[in-house]
């Protein structure tokens, strides 16, 4: 199935096709309360990119940028992208869907984060995503796991 990653517009149509996802929360109906005050249809710029298989949305994730001085991973300090909500519907899994959208963030050549839920933690293992070394005052629990492009090395962190 050619799978081709969109960003996704902030529209009523998209925030409907986001109710089939199990990842539906706060982050999307802040963004439907937007729509509903401002009437910005379309305008709003959107964190979501998608993959429809006709015009259903079966694939989708955000990326934030992140800027560099907010950066305690990545050395040298730089911007940096933010996965989240990576999220494929059942019947669509095991077809490469999440595969695209990874290689669709690694596509802008910036580092990545993503704190993976349990079960998806070993997909983003085999897209090459490694642990770091765990900081307890910057990873506050969680176990978050990182991609570098060419040159990019782990922060070594001088609080160690």
């Amino acid at each position: 199935m050619p799978a081709e990653v969109q960003k996704l517009k902030i529209n009523y149509k998209t925030m409907e096709d986001f109710k089939q996802f199990k990842e539906y929360g706060a982050q999307e109906l802040s963004m439907l309360e937007d729509l509903q005050t401002n009437f910005v249809e379309d305008e709003i710029d959107s964190p979501f990119y998608g993959i429809y298989y006709g015009d259903k949305l079966v694939a989708r994730m955000s990326l934030y940028k992140r800027d560099a001085k907010y950066d305690q991973y990545f050395d040298p300090p730089q911007d940096y992208l933010e996965l989240w909500k990576l999220e494929v519907l059942p019947d669509y899994q095991g077809k490469g869907l999440g595969t695209e959208l990874v290689n669709y963030a690694k596509s802008f050549k910036m580092p990545i984060k993503t704190n993976p839920r349990m079960n998806s933690r070993p997909f983003f293992e085999k897209m090459d995503f490694q642990p770091v070394t765990y900081n307890v005052e910057r990873d506050l629990g969680e176990n978050p796991l990182v991609w570098y492009p060419e040159g990019v090395s782990e922060q070594k962190n001088g609080n160690e």
